[in-house]
């Protein structure tokens, strides 16, 4: 009875929390380059040519204060298709979340919830030794205190989606993550630093407290109490010590382009992006589904998400590669 009652929990999160659908080189071209011939959110008019047409690390990087190119989508193609890069570009504010950046940050969220040929995600910075500084407090100054509660409202919002979305997310941290930039880093499957990125919930030091889930994910990815020492004391990190709490999978040295981080980034999104893409959207549910229960309802989450991937023409394909020694071709179906 109770094995079934789990049984039913486990089966009710997983239609709740998710809904699938059946159908679904070394080291690479610098970062501005990688979105020299982006699909959407990008303008490249404005950066140079695309590293597919002149080679790896032909482009330079380009920033621009136009709103339009606060935030830019690349949808990569060739052998890394699948992989998406979501580069914040916001250099004048320290990519600080405006209005504008929720905005278009929820936008390319729901485009890559709907597109089932998405394989992983990147979230970067195409500004030097910045990932995200936090809200745009310039423009927070000019709110007024009835319009503050529904912005942090919305960034929460769009914080939990990014959290939610089916596929595997890795934060390249090339540099300073503070507050909110933390946050959505924190929402992230995977980060990444570079040794010289300096990472912090320093909500504190203006008398208010983390509010797009900082309080509640960090605790979850280090431990209760040093997530309470390090919000209690505002205390910022480097990449190294980020890496020895557990704040950070890898910490990698930084480069003389300032983009090791997301480099590493994509080294991992690739080792990724040949795996079962259904396999990897169960997985990542049931473990996200299940650190949150007992471990009896846990196992029963799993097994509805294994109960997902046995009807899958990738099981199979699995299955005949093995057999066939060759390498499997999944079609996410």
């Amino acid at each position: 009875m109770v094995l079934s009652m789990a049984v039913l929990v486990g089966h009710r999160a997983l239609l709740q929390a998710f809904r699938v659908k059946a159908t679904g080189h070394d080291s690479v071209c610098r970062l501005a380059a990688a979105f020299s011939c982006s699909r959407q959110y990008a303008f490249p008019g404005k950066v140079s040519p695309s590293s597919r047409l002149n080679g790896p690390g032909a482009g330079t990087r380009h920033y621009s204060s136009d709103p339009k190119e606060d935030l830019r989508v690349r949808y990569l193609d060739g052998e890394d298709a699948g992989i998406v890069v979501v580069g914040i570009n916001r250099p004048k504010a320290k990519n600080a979340i405006s209005k504008n950046l929720v905005k278009m940050m929820i936008e390319a969220v729901e485009d890559i919830k709907k597109n089932n040929k998405v394989r992983s995600v990147i979230l970067c910075s195409l500004v030097p030794g910045i990932f995200c500084a936090g809200a745009d407090l310039k423009e927070r100054a000019k709110m007024h205190q009835s319009e503050v509660g529904p912005f942090v409202s919305k960034a929460r919002a769009l914080i939990t989606e990014l959290g939610n979305l089916p596929v595997p997310t890795i934060a390249a941290i090339d540099g300073a993550a503070l507050g909110g930039g933390l946050e959505m880093a924190l929402a992230c499957d995977i980060r990444i630093a570079s040794n010289t990125a300096k990472m912090g919930l320093v909500e504190t030091k203006l008398a208010i407290i983390p509010g797009a889930g900082g309080t509640q994910r960090l605790p979850r990815v280090i431990s209760v109490s040093l997530a309470k020492e390090l919000i209690f004391a505002a205390r910022v990190v480097d990449g190294a010590e980020a890496c020895r709490l557990g704040l950070a999978n890898h910490s990698v040295e930084q480069n003389n382009s300032g983009d090791a981080a997301y480099l590493r980034a994509l080294e991992l999104a690739r080792e990724i992006n040949p795996q079962g893409p259904i396999a990897i959207r169960m997985a990542k549910l049931a473990i996200n589904q299940g650190i949150e229960v007992d471990l009896s309802t846990g196992l029963a989450i799993e097994e509805a998400c294994y109960a997902q991937v046995i009807p899958t023409k990738d099981r199979l394909e699995g299955l005949a590669a093995f057999k066939e020694k060759r390498r499997p071709q999944f079609k996410g179906e």
